[in-house]
Order: C-alpha cells, then structure tokens, then sequence
C-alpha cells in the first residue's frame, strides 16, 4: 500500500482533522495571555537568574509589541489550522514558530515541557507531509506540479464549522476559565461537539457516496 492508498484510509483522514483542531486549539488557547500583554503566570521573572527561562520570559513580556506580536501568530497559525480549509497555510505557519518554541525548551530547564512541545513539533510534521503534493511545487519548483488531492470526506462544511467553533470556545476558555470544573465542562463540551459532528458529517458522507 503506497502513501496515496493510505491517505484514502477514512480512520487517517479523521485523525488528521482531528490533529489539526489539536494542537490548532492549542496554539489559539496559549496565545490569548499574550494578545492581553499579560504573563504567563502572575510572579514576575524579573529577580530570576539570567540563565532561567522565567528570566527569559519574563524579557519577552516586557519587550510589549514582541510579546503581542508572538501571540497574534500563535493565534493566526491556530485558527488558520483548524478552519480545515486553510489548513495548508496554517501547518507552515505554525511550523517556525512550533520549531521556535521546541528549541527554547530545550535550551532551559522546563522540566517535561520539551517531550510536550516535540510532539506537537512531530505533529505539524505530519501534517505538512500529509500536504507534500501542495507544498513541493514551492520546494521543488523546477520538478514538480501541483496536485491538488480530492478527499470527500474532508471537504464536507461540517469539518470547518466546527474548527470555527473550537477556536471561540478555545478563546472564551481562556478567557474565563476559573476552576478545575471549568475546564472539565469546557472540555466535555468540546468533546460532545466533536462526537455529534463525526457521527453528522460520516452519514452525510455516507448518503453522498451511496447516490453518486
């Protein structure tokens, strides 16, 4: 089974749907403390040793613009990932910036936070191999044409809808999050939506497929 075959497979295009609202959400959610011009956390950095990665980060927010300017592309790279429909664009967007923030964690003591953030490195990965056949025109321009793969299944409206829908409760989260209740309401909410949707958008995947 070559790559084309298995990018048939329904299982994998869920689960890259699914991926991009992942790590999509995750990117949109972290952003908003820095799109306030708030800190991560409410100590400041500032007596911490010039080695320490709160030192570190505690320069970036005082840098005002910069700090703001980190978290409008974090939110961009998210939402662009989780629209679906412009997915492409956002998975090499939210490369640079995923691969940024990987080698920061490596290069100071954050405890398990570099297992995190390689993950969600590898992630976009995937994705933007998941992608080849739109990107190599650009890489390889002089070898290659642009093949624009049709998946039914992942161009059905629901898919987007629901991005648009995970990116405000990812802000509204954020935003209003209090309690440890909170986040498990927020997250069974998203959870009931992203079931209910799945079992809407494969019956009318179904039914598409069954009266072509």
């Amino acid at each position: 089974m070559n790559v084309s075959d298995l990018k048939q497979l329904t299982m994998l295009q869920l689960f890259t749907i699914y991926l991009r609202y992942l790590i999509g959400g995750a990117f949109v959610f972290a952003s908003i403390v820095k799109i306030q011009g708030q800190r991560f956390t409410t100590d400041s950095g500032a007596s911490a040793p010039i080695h320490d990665a709160w030192h570190f980060f505690e320069t970036l927010y005082q840098s005002g613009l910069y700090w703001q300017f980190l978290g409008w592309g974090q939110l961009i790279a998210g939402f662009l990932l989780m629209t679906q429909v412009l997915s492409t664009l956002g998975a090499v967007m939210f490369f640079p910036i995923i691969l940024n923030i990987f080698v920061i964690t490596i290069s100071y003591y954050f405890a398990g936070t570099p297992i995190i953030t390689f993950l969600m490195l590898l992630a976009n990965t995937y994705l933007l191999v998941w992608d080849w056949n739109r990107l190599k025109v650009v890489v390889l321009p002089t070898q290659s044409t642009f093949v624009d793969e049709v998946y039914p299944l992942m161009r059905r409206r629901s898919w987007a809808y629901l991005g648009l829908f995970y990116a405000c409760l990812s802000i509204l989260a954020k935003l209003t999050l209090q309690s440890f209740l909170s986040v498990l309401l927020v997250f069974g909410i998203a959870l009931i939506a992203g079931i209910l949707v799945l079992i809407y958008t494969l019956k009318e995947h179904k039914r598409a497929v069954l009266s072509a």
